[in-house]
C-alpha cells in the first residue's frame, strides 16, 4: 500500500499539485487519470521519488520515503518496478540484456541465476525465446512486454506504469492491460498507472484517481464512473462526441 498525504508541488511560482491525499491499494490496479496539465506526471514522479514534494508525505507501507536520504532511497527503489512511456529500452542491448539490467545493478546473482530469472519473466509476458533479439527487431507491443518483464524482474512490491498503452493499437492495448492486471493480482503488487486511455479505465480501473488542475477531483471504481454526478469527470470521460452519443443512447433505452 502507498499513501499520499497532502502532497503539494510548486515550480517557482506555479503550484502544480494543490494538496493531494489518497491511498493506492495493494493487489489492485490504481489509476491516475485527467487532462493534460492536470498534474498526473508530476504526481507519479513524486510517488517514485524522482521529484520531492514542496510539502506533504509519501508512505510506502510504514516508511515515509519523503524523509529518506538518497542512500536510503536506494533500498526502496529495489522494490519498485517502472514501465516507462515508450518502453525506454536500450537499443544497443538485446532483449535479454535489457531485462537483466536491473539484476546487474541491484543484485549479486550469478550469471546462471540471472538468466533463469530473465527467462522466467520472458515466459510470464509470453516472449519465450526472444532473448537475442534487439528492440528494433520487435513490434511496439512486444517492446512494451519487454518493458514489463524488466519492471518485474526484481519481483517488486510496487509497480508504476506511465502511459503503458501509448502508441499501441486498441487490441494490443487490451493485451497490455490484461497482463499488468494479472501480474498485479498474482504477485499482490501495489500497481499505479498513469493513463489517458479510457479503455484502461473501464477494463482494469479498480481504484481511479481523477486529477483536475492539481486537485483530486474524484475517486472511485470503474463501475462508478458512468453513473458519477461529478461534472468534471463526466466532461473528461465524454469529451468525444461519439462517446456522448453512446451514453445518451444508453440512457434513453
Amino acid at each position: 500500500m502507498i499513501r499520499a498525504v497532502n502532497i503539494k508541488k510548486s515550480f517557482t511560482d506555479v503550484e502544480v499539485l494543490k494538496g493531494i491525499t489518497t491511498i493506492f491499494e495493494k493487489g489492485k490496479t490504481n489509476l491516475i487519470i485527467g487532462r493534460s496539465g492536470a498534474g498526473k506526471t508530476v504526481f507519479l514522479k513524486i510517488l517514485v521519488s524522482l521529484f520531492q514534494p514542496t510539502s506533504g508525505e509519501i508512505w510506502f507501507e510504514d516508511t515515509n520515503i519523503t524523509s529518506l536520504s538518497k542512500k536510503q532511497l536506494i533500498d526502496i527503489r529495489k522494490e519498485i518496478g517502472m514501465l516507462f512511456q515508450g518502453s525506454a529500452l536500450f537499443d544497443s542491448m538485446t532483449v535479454e540484456e535489457n531485462i537483466r539490467f536491473p539484476l546487474d545493478m541491484f543484485t549479486n546473482m550469478t550469471k546462471k541465476e540471472k538468466l533463469y530469472q530473465v527467462n522466467h519473466v520472458l515466459e510470464r509476458v509470453t516472449l519465450e525465446g526472444a532473448n537475442k533479439k534487439y528492440p528494433g527487431e520487435i513490434s511496439g507491443g512486444m517492446q512494451k512486454r519487454v518493458g514489463i518483464a524488466r519492471a518485474i524482474v526484481l519481483e517488486p512490491k510496487y509497480l508504476f506504469c506511465d502511459e503503458p498503452n501509448s502508441g499501441l493499437d486498441p487490441k494490443t492495448s487490451l493485451v497490455i492491460d490484461e497482463l499488468i492486471s494479472s501480474i498485479t493480482v498474482e504477485n499482490n503488487i501495489t500497481t499505479v498507472i498513469n493513463t489517458h486511455d479510457m479503455n484502461s479505465v473501464m477494463e482494469i480501473g479498480e481504484k481511479i484517481n481523477f486529477l483536475h488542475l492539481g486537485t483530486l477531483a474524484w475517486v472511485g471504481h470503474r463501475s462508478e464512473v458512468l453513473e458519477s454526478d461529478n461534472q468534471l469527470l463526466q466532461d473528461f470521460i465524454f469529451a468525444s462526441p461519439f462517446l456522448r452519443r453512446l451514453r445518451d443512447r444508453a440512457l434513453n433505452q
